[in-house]
């Protein structure tokens, strides 16, 4: 298990039920970098991996 899979977990736990908007995403991840500028490039990364299609992943 990864250290990350524990927030993975707790968000799936906590709001796993709920339904959200990709623009309420993209909300919620702009907030969080506005707070966390260091994680900018991570957020950067992991928006753009949401974005592109399944054919589009490199492995």
């Amino acid at each position: 298990m990864y250290f990350t899979d524990r927030g993975i977990e707790e968000l799936e736990s906590r709001r796993g039920e709920e339904e959200v908007t990709l623009a309420w995403l993209a909300d919620r991840l702009r907030a969080f970098v506005d707070a966390n500028p260091d994680f900018e490039v991570a957020i950067e990364r992991f928006a753009t991996f949401l974005a592109r299609d399944d054919e589009d992943f490199e492995d």
